[in-house]
């Protein structure tokens, strides 16, 4: 898979995968989508509904530069909330592409780097009370233990991997929702929100970042 360092357009770096034009995030602002979609749409609206909870899960489909786990950790710096977190990759970074990520603008350096010098398929404090489990892994063979109260769904698009946006996929994402989980994706397919209504999750479309008009997000109700 070859790969190459872009520029997007709120001056982020993000990787394009040059053999099928598709990019890990977007073009328009891959730092600008991924605050939007993940901790804005996602962990913020999380913590909102769950304001006394001790404790939070998140699992990654597609850990890929490890903003999004960077951003978490860092929107998350002085919460007391114990945070694990699991991202799952089936196309882990070498070192050279996540140094050339120019991710002193991201949030914690430090951690930036401590992320992904870690080791792979073992859990790590990140930060005190609060993990990062690396998993070296396609979300076909993936058997989780344990459920998650929080999902992001950051695979490539349905053009460049169509297999990962199967109706199974989702029912297999809301299978690993704690009671009252929420996932959410930046996708916002006709086909992607019916999977999600079809596993029982309630589903809203939210505006979606810059270049896009609209995104999704699901929530695992008392009726699930």
């Amino acid at each position: 898979m070859k790969r190459k360092v872009i520029r997007t357009g709120d001056g982020s770096n993000t990787l394009e995968i040059t053999d099928l034009n598709e990019t890990y995030h977007s073009r328009h602002g891959a730092l600008v989508e991924a605050k939007h979609v993940f901790i804005e749409a996602g962990l913020s609206h999380w913590l909102s509904q769950n304001s006394n909870s001790q404790s939070l899960s998140i699992f990654e489909m597609g850990l890929g530069t490890g903003m999004n786990a960077l951003l978490t950790f860092d929107y998350l710096e002085h919460s007391e909330i114990s945070l694990s977190y699991l991202g799952l990759e089936a196309f882990p970074l070498e070192s050279k592409e996540w140094l050339a990520m120019n991710a002193e603008g991201w949030g914690n350096y430090h951690q930036y780097l401590k992320l992904h010098e870690a080791e792979w398929n073992k859990e790590i404090e990140l930060a005190p009370s609060k993990t990062i489990h690396k998993v070296d892994q396609t979300f076909e063979s993936f058997n989780s233990n344990s459920n998650f109260d929080l999902i992001y769904y950051d695979a490539f698009g349905a053009r460049a991997q169509p297999e990962l946006w199967e109706a199974q996929w989702f029912e297999k994402c809301a299978k690993m929702l704690n009671k009252g989980g929420v996932f959410v994706t930046y996708a916002a397919k006709g086909s992607v929100r019916r999977a999600l209504e079809a596993a029982n999750l309630w589903v809203e479309r939210l505006p979606g970042p810059p270049g896009k008009r609209e995104m999704l997000r699901a929530t695992k109700t008392s009726r699930s």
